[in-house]
């Protein structure tokens, strides 16, 4: 068949074509990008009301959603010392129950209309945010207004976010990376109040009449600021102020002279003794600027070459190149006051060093080499092509105003920002890494297992050696010289001791614990039920002079059998043991023989023995311990950290806090400061979980 035949003359006038477009040259390189333009925003409407409340409306009608923030500056530096966290647990509280409704009246409105209320507080700024559609707007202009002017403050909800932030920095102050961070901001900052943060002690220590007090004296309109975004207009929005804001007036109280940060002429290594740890967080970084200070932009590009995403230096390097980390980064924080620069990663212990050496020296090689054309405009069309994609939502818009006018940026920052890193050049980039990371004199903080890493350490900079919480140690107190035992024998009364297992205050189980004098010393039995997580019964003997005699355990653990059946005599441990692995959730079978040092314990002798420790403040005591499971011996640390009140049956008992690194996690115990120094609590670093004595 003829192609005519079988596609017709149409086929033939399109082959027709192709010859003659073929023989044509075609660009072998796409054109020049067009010039950046600035954002197509609608103009800013502005008014201030009466009692000092300013309001900024970007009015668009693209979709019928208004977003509106209304911020104060009422962040956590203005928390009183010995409160840190305040700001926090007020904006926890401020939309859980105000004017006429409860928390959950407030919640049904809201929900009720398709929209969302919240707040929340920074360093610098308590933020309440909403979002609704246009017919719902009055109702969150009241919302609003309720939680900035009346809120209740009830005492259930004071104690129920009291209990979520304790589980939470329970869990925070566990992870690594918290540290970091904390260590790195009081480095930085000194005794300036960017350098605080909360920890149970202050969060336990705020009253409802502090929070009352911080709310009436800090939400106040003069000098608050109020952005709206999206279907509304400035007269609409003022309309609305006024009635939601009536009788409101007064302004904050001066913010007080506050200590200026320290200056480093070298460099700071700080090392955290995290014992245990098989991985090292390390964070290098420095104060840098004021907000509105020039240099945003060439930082913006400076940080986005460095350590901005998945294709930046740190990443490319310490993941890609060296396989050390899963993931490398940094960024600039933009404060009130200084900001900051930080890089950080995590890697092996065993790299430790060599990671910093390599983080070192980018940090240098950005100060010191001009940034390559193809990388710098990379680095420059990254920022500028994710950009709108940050403001393309009503409250994306209203934030990114907001943030905008609170840090004092320039009127048009918004608008202009992708023209302005745009036009960064490479020398901008190279001057304001010089004057802003400064390796040489940065702070540099590794949290980690530092018997295993601190001699590599010394090389590379002063080290000084701190605990979790700060308190400086010596390089002696990385391998702690074991000892056996001082125990008071006659304190190991017979006892029973029960505790109820919640997480996050919800119940999962319960362990009972009883000590019995036998024919030939004691005996410890103690019953484990977690949900269908764990089953287990434990019985422990031991002599007449607290020596270990032998453990048995049977029950199962994640829906498996697990066992352990030791004894210890003639100066070893003998037997054998049956827990599933935590990493491949597999049966692990293993053998145990091995020598014991006088005084070694088994790890389930540790909770029997506590009335037996000669308790005192600060006191201190390292023992090896013997796990079966782990078939592994290792030093355990009890260390006194302070005295905190514990409630137990509805009364408040004085406990010594007192924590066990050693463990695969991290336990606290509370103990009765009073004899027979009973344990009141326990509580598992990392995860929500607490054992509470029923009485």
């Amino acid at each position: 068949m003829s192609p005519l035949g079988r596609w017709g003359a149409p086929a033939l006038v399109l082959l027709g074509t192709v010859a003659p477009l073929a023989a044509q040259e075609y660009p072998k390189t796409p054109p020049p990008p067009g010039p950046l333009t600035p954002a197509p925003f609608p103009p800013f409407q502005e008014t201030v009301l009466p009692n000092g409340l300013r309001i900024l409306v970007v009015e668009s009608h693209k979709q019928p959603i208004v977003s509106m923030s209304l911020s104060f500056a009422a962040g956590s530096i203005f928390d009183p010392a010995g409160k840190e966290g305040l700001s926090d647990m007020v904006a926890g509280l401020v939309t859980k129950g105000a004017g006429t409704r409860t928390a959950e009246q407030i919640s049904e409105a809201i929900e009720g209309a398709g929209g969302s209320l919240n707040s929340s507080s920074g360093s610098d700024f308590l933020t309440i945010n909403a979002t609704v559609l246009k017919t719902s707007l009055p109702l969150a202009m009241e919302l609003i207004g309720d939680a900035a002017i009346r809120p209740a403050f009830p005492e259930a909800e004071v104690e129920l976010l009291r209990t979520q932030t304790l589980s939470g920095l329970q869990v925070a102050l566990s992870q690594p990376e918290t540290i970091a961070s904390r260590i790195f901001q009081r480095t930085l900052y000194g005794q300036n109040p960017y350098g605080r943060s909360a920890d149970p002690a202050s969060v336990r220590a705020a009253t409802r009449a502090d929070l009352v007090a911080f709310q009436k004296a800090r939400l106040r309109p003069s000098g608050a600021l109020l952005v709206v975004a999206g279907d509304a207009s400035l007269a609409e929005i003022r309309g609305l102020a006024l009635k939601a804001f009536r009788g409101w007036v007064g302004a904050p109280p001066a913010a007080p002279a506050f200590p200026a940060p320290p200056v480093r002429t070298k460099s700071a290594l700080i090392l955290v003794h995290r014992p245990g740890s098989v991985q090292s967080n390390i964070v290098v970084g420095n104060l840098t600027f004021r907000p509105g200070d020039p240099r945003t932009y060439s930082a913006s590009v400076a940080n986005q070459v460095l350590g901005g995403g998945a294709s930046s230096r740190l990443f490319m390097i310490l993941r890609e190149a060296k396989s050390w980390t899963y993931g490398a980064y940094s960024r600039y924080a933009r404060r009130k006051g200084l900001g900051t620069f930080e890089a950080r990663t995590e890697v092996r212990t065993e790299v430790t060093d060599s990671a910093l050496r390599e983080m070192l020296a980018q940090l240098r090689r950005l100060a010191s080499e001009p940034v390559p054309t193809t990388e710098l405009e990379a680095a420059k069309g990254s920022l500028t092509g994710s950009f709108p994609l940050s403001i393309e939502s009503a409250d994306q818009v209203a934030g990114a105003v907001a943030n905008a006018r609170l840090y004092g940026l320039a009127p048009d920052y918004v608008q202009t920002y992708r023209v302005r890193i745009g036009a960064v050049t490479a020398a901008q980039v190279q001057a304001t890494a010089q004057a802003t990371i400064r390796p040489s004199a940065a702070a540099i903080i590794v949290v980690g297992d530092g018997a295993k890493i601190y001699q590599s350490l010394k090389d590379i900079a002063d080290v000084s050696i701190v605990d979790p919480e700060g308190h400086p140690l010596t390089p002696a107190d990385l391998s702690p010289k074991v000892a056996a035992l001082d125990l008071d024998l006659s304190a190991l009364v017979p006892r029973r001791d029960s505790f109820s297992i919640s997480v996050q205050g919800n119940p999962i189980g319960w362990q009972r614990g009883v000590v019995e004098k036998s024919a030939d010393g004691f005996r410890y039995t103690e019953d484990l039920h977690i949900a269908a997580f764990v089953n287990q019964t434990t019985v422990l003997e031991i002599d007449p002079t607290g020596r270990m005699k032998s453990v048995k355990q049977t029950g199962q653990v994640q829906g498996q059998d697990a066992s352990v059946d030791v004894v210890y005599a003639g100066g070893r441990a003998k037997g054998t043991a049956s827990t599933p692995d935590p990493q491949t959730r597999q049966l692990k079978k293993v053998t145990i023989d091995t020598v014991v040092t006088e005084g070694t314990l088994d790890d389930n002798a540790v909770q029997a023995l506590l009335p037996a420790l000669r308790w005192k403040p600060g006191a201190k005591w390292t023992i090896n311990v013997l796990s079966a499971g782990q078939a592994e011996i290792k030093p355990w640390t009890l260390q006194v950290s302070g005295t905190e009140m514990v409630t137990v049956g509805g009364t408040g008992i004085e406990a010594y806090r007192t924590e066990l690194t050693g463990p695969p996690a991290t336990l606290t115990f509370w103990v009765s400061t009073a004899a027979p120094h009973l344990l009141l609590k326990i509580a598992i670093a990392g995860a929500p979980v607490d054992f509470v004595r029923v009485p």
